[in-house]
């Protein structure tokens, strides 16, 4: 690898661990643990693991196309979705505006979608890497999908 990959991939691995501290300063808590949830629902440890794994390849996914002639739309979705990750947290756990957190999600998996698909056009390994995120966020979507049906009287934090 050279140094301006390496340079890349560290400032794109640096945007999503910004991204993922949101997770730490918004943490689940026992609000979250005594909502009904599906019986899917993946285990707690899980979470981080998936996260990371996921950081680091959308990262060095991103850093492959970045240098790309036609890479402003793939990175522009790029952002979009670490914008969005960073945002549901917050709104989710931190406010517990789960609905408003669903409607996050939603533009969380669109900005995935089209960061994938724009990432498979500029090349095939980078788009292959955010597929699992996409996996990811549609099953994250589901899963608050179903705690909002479970809960449907859960009122959100006050102020």
């Amino acid at each position: 690898m050279d140094w301006e990959f390496t340079a890349l991939f560290a400032l794109f691995l640096a945007a999503s661990a910004a991204a993922g501290a949101t997770g730490s300063l918004f943490p689940p808590g026992e609000w979250y643990r005594q909502l009904a949830k599906p019986r899917w629902t993946p285990p707690n440890w899980l979470f981080p693991l998936a996260w990371s794994t996921l950081y680091l390849a959308s990262s060095f996914a991103a850093a492959r196309v970045a240098g790309l002639p036609g890479s402003g739309l793939a990175l522009a979705f790029w952002s979009l979705q670490v914008a969005l990750n960073t945002l549901w947290s917050p709104v989710f756990f931190g406010l517990r505006r789960m609905r408003a957190a669903l409607v996050v999600l939603a533009g969380l998996w669109l900005a995935v979608a089209g960061m994938a698909v724009s990432f498979l056009a500029l090349d095939v390994l980078a788009g292959v890497l955010v597929l699992p995120y996409l996996a990811w966020v549609t099953v994250a979507g589901a899963l608050n999908l179903a705690v909002v049906r479970l809960n449907p009287a859960q009122m959100p934090a006050r102020s």
